[in-house]
């Protein structure tokens, strides 16, 4: 019986460990989309309005890869109501980082690098309730 039980701990590490490497992935190829459309809007826009449409986009192509690529799932309303459910809290707490580092005096250049070091796991967590149900 303890056999049977390490063995199933052992599969569900392997398994977790394999989704979060994969958000990895996802979340540091959306990042990058993210950033590179920052700071390509910075040069003609606001910090706010750069970052926003940065995050409009990064979002479509985070909603693909964490779907398919990280959770091995199929789009549904569910999943997509969850979804965008925690990118607005995500949102929030990203925009509002952005202008506290802002505040503080960081650059433009790199706030948005220090806000998503703390915002992607936490968003990783948001999104795994999402996709993640315990029977």
């Amino acid at each position: 019986m303890a056999v049977q039980h390490i063995k199933e701990l052992w599969q569900r590490w392997q398994k977790d460990f394999w989704r979060v490497f994969r958000f990895g992935i996802t979340g540091t190829l959306c990042s990058l989309i993210h950033y590179g459309i920052y700071c390509l809007c910075l040069l003609f826009t606001n910090t706010t309005l750069a970052y926003t449409a940065g995050y409009g986009v990064g979002l479509v192509c985070n909603y693909g890869l964490t779907t398919y690529f990280t959770f091995r799932g199929r789009p549904s309303k569910c999943n997509a109501a969850g979804f965008a459910g925690s990118h607005i809290v995500n949102y929030l707490l990203e925009i509002g980082l952005l202008h506290l580092f802002l505040w503080t005096g960081v650059s433009k250049w790199l706030s948005p690098v220090l806000v998503m070091v703390i915002a992607v796991p936490i968003n990783f967590l948001l999104l795994r309730l999402v996709f993640i149900r315990k029977a």
